[in-house]
């Protein structure tokens, strides 16, 4: 009979079982969507010329090549980038590849739409839903993932124009705390059937249209200290992000980097005897989150499995990310088995920061790093799908919108766009146009659809018995399980197990 994970209602004492079947896709979305007046259900269609698109365009579709590929379960491994994706992206998009990098953005952009940024919300800085319902809420039950916990970091760090806070002195929030993502663990089975394995996803939160965070950045790099190597260097503003704590805040007595460790080693241990599989996954700064984590668990070892030779995969799909570290990082990231999959536009400003003088393009940048010491030296690392806006036909290829060429959503139109370099844009999972325009302006005027235009519904007052308009109370979750602790304890056990491991071998 298969396990159930327990995973924490509410973070009280209690574990509350999840089931096993299909989730219900039953429920009442809390999203509106303003229908435009135009011809509202759009029949997508490719076109090589972008001025003969119009919403009534009747069109021949075109498909790329007859795709014989075997099912996920048996191709999971190369498609979370065991040979780093050669051959998967070009000459042709490999259509599962295309499907789980959708996938993954999406688990991503959750992060976006269940996160309170309204500065007039007493819950400002919060996850607008409790853990068991965010999927549901976003008409994402399907996906066949449980969120196990939610992930909280301190805005006492130099990133001023990241974090939100209320401007009500009534906010019941800490002044200390954002809410930055969650963990997940599949466990629909027809869903681990098609994986192929347990997946466990980690999410990071990022900025959904603003850049100028990425101006904030001291570019400055400082020793990671997750191993003994004090060469291996990251930004410092992404270090204090993921590693510092507050002990006033609820929330953050634990940091970032505790709550994802703990939490990994909690569900790896539980499902210690079944394949799985580790994704982390973010956009923008939640992407640099998504690469530092990833080289966190696996330099702790934490992915290594008790015989001390097999590893479970751990792999990054990385949206619109900065560059983190510098080459000793990338070097070690590379040794350590870590994938990344960056899905970038190359109109995007953000993936060319920092490092803008010294990167992995510069030929001399290992002398300079290594010889003069030069502290501004950065590198990207892993495997980049270069995407361009310009190419959809449904975009305002011609704008300058910074906020728009970063925008996740604009990313994912790319990802189901594009079949090969050179070749022609057309949607492959018809995937509605109408989201690129759910927090920008970026689709032609000719569609119909808002900019902006997703929001709760009557963003989120109801109306009391008295007939007033009020902002209903939100359950208050503690902030981390009772049995923390214990599992980071194992986490720095797991650590010393493994040098001691290696010492021996």
């Amino acid at each position: 009979m298969a396990s159930v994970l327990p995973i924490y209602h509410n973070y009280v004492n209690l574990p509350c079982p999840l089931p096993l079947s299909k989730p219900s896709t039953t429920f009442n979305t809390p999203i509106i969507l303003f229908f435009p007046k135009t011809k509202p259900s759009l029949t997508l269609k490719c076109s090589s010329s972008a001025s003969s698109l119009t919403p009534e365009l009747d069109q021949e579709e075109e498909t790329f090549g007859n795709f014989d590929e075997p099912p996920l379960s048996e191709s999971w491994k190369e498609i979370q980038g065991l040979n780093n994706w050669d051959g998967l992206i070009d000459p042709t998009m490999n259509p599962h590849l295309r499907r789980e990098i959708i996938r993954y953005g999406e688990l991503a952009q959750a992060c976006y739409d269940s996160f309170d940024f309204d500065p007039h919300s007493k819950y400002c800085g919060t996850c607008k839903y409790h853990p068991s319902q965010l999927f549901e809420k976003l008409n994402m039950s399907q996906t066949g993932y449980m969120i196990s916990r939610y992930l909280y970091a301190t805005s006492n760090v130099n990133l001023p124009n990241f974090f939100q806070k209320s401007r009500l002195s009534t906010s019941v929030w800490s002044p200390h705390a954002n809410w930055m993502g969650y963990v997940a663990v599949s466990t629909d089975r027809d869903q681990i059937k098609r994986l192929g394995r347990r997946d466990i996803v980690i999410a990071w939160r990022g900025t959904v249209t603003y850049v100028e965070w990425i101006y904030d950045l001291k570019d400055i790099l400082r020793p990671a200290l997750f191993s003994d190597d004090p060469t291996i260097k990251v930004e410092s503003g992404f270090y204090d992000l993921y590693t510092k704590k507050e002990d006033s805040c609820t929330y953050c007595s634990f940091s970032a980097r505790e709550q994802v460790l703990s939490e990994v080693k909690r569900l790896l241990h539980y499902y210690k005897n079944e394949e799985i599989s580790i994704t982390i996954t973010g956009h923008s700064l939640g992407a640099a989150l998504a690469i530092l984590s990833a080289y966190d668990i696996a330099e702790l070892k934490l992915n290594v499995v008790e015989d001390g030779r097999n590893k479970i995969p751990v792999t990054v799909f990385s949206f619109a990310g900065p560059r983190v570290g510098n080459l000793k990082f990338k070097e070690r990231c590379e040794e350590l088995g870590v994938k990344v999959l960056r899905v970038v536009n190359v109109q995007d400003v953000v993936p060319t920061v920092p490092g803008i003088i010294t990167n992995e393009k510069f030929q001399f940048q290992r002398y300079i790093e290594e010889t003069l010491s030069f502290p501004w030296s950065y590198a990207h690392l892993g495997t980049e799908m270069a995407l361009d806006h310009r190419e959809s036909p449904f975009l305002k290829g011609g704008m300058n919108d910074l906020g728009c060429a970063h925008n996740l959503e604009v990313h994912l139109h790319l990802v189901d766009g594009y079949h090969g370099k050179g070749k022609r844009f057309c949607l492959a999972t018809k995937r509605d146009i109408a989201l690129v325009n759910k927090s920008c302006d970026f689709l032609r005027s000719e569609y119909g659809v808002p900019s902006h235009w997703r929001q709760d519904e009557n963003k989120g007052m109801v109306r009391s018995r008295d007939g007033r308009w009020v902002l209903p109370d939100r359950p208050i979750l503690e902030a981390h399980p009772p049995d923390m602790a214990h599992h980071l304890q194992q986490v720095l056990n797991n650590h010393l197990a493994a040098q001691q491991f290696e010492t021996s071998t």
